[in-house]
């Protein structure tokens, strides 16, 4: 199909950052919920994708040390995708994929979150996805949400980055950035330092 990997250089970024300090513990578990709408009747379906990359402290904007995403999870079984749609059909939470932070080994420092959207039917793009969503939870607090509006041309997006701090606990980052990668691709560059 020869989709060309490529950061857009038109890209939202939020630069909210959630940090917790004094007394309290950084981040620990959380949830990562992605929804959509199926395609319209007698189109192919919309298959969207949750990708986490996970990052070595030797090499936090290299080569991810592992994915997670559908039919997989990590070496440790800290990072676990709970629910794969192929098609977007139901109601509320589409996929979901839970990350358990407090429990990753202190030789990884990020991990970056992303979506990615399957391509075998043809090139596909957020903006012919009817009511994407992502929400990142911590228990019932929203840590982030996004619709995928501004990057509406991209067929791959990072919406976060989690990262451990000198103290070892674990704050997000909203990150959301377009790629036109398919997702083989997508999965190698979503790491890098594009700043």
């Amino acid at each position: 199909m020869g989709l060309t990997a490529r950061a857009f250089k038109s890209v939202w970024f939020e630069g909210r950052e959630v940090r917790v300090t004094g007394l309290n513990k950084g981040l620990q578990k959380v949830e990562v919920a992605l929804k959509w709408d199926p395609s319209p009747l007698g189109e192919p379906p919309h298959d969207l994708d949750i990708v986490a990359g996970t990052y070595r402290a030797a090499d936090p904007y290299g080569a991810p040390a592992y994915l997670v995403h559908f039919d997989s999870r990590s070496p440790d079984g800290t990072i676990n995708l709970n629910r794969d749609s192929r098609t977007g059909q139901g109601l509320g939470t589409d996929e979901s994929m839970t990350l358990e932070l407090e429990r990753l080994s202190s030789e990884y420092v990020r991990v970056v979150i992303g979506i990615t959207i399957q391509q075998g039917s043809g090139r596909k793009v957020f903006g012919d996805v009817a009511n994407t969503g992502v929400r990142i939870l911590d228990g019932y607090t929203e840590l982030l949400a996004s619709d995928f509006t501004g990057v509406a041309e991209a067929t791959s997006a990072t919406v976060a980055v989690f990262a451990r701090d000198d103290a070892g606990e674990w704050g997000i980052q909203s990150a959301i950035r377009g790629f036109d990668a398919d997702p083989e691709v997508f999965g190698q560059l979503m790491g890098k330092d594009y700043s």
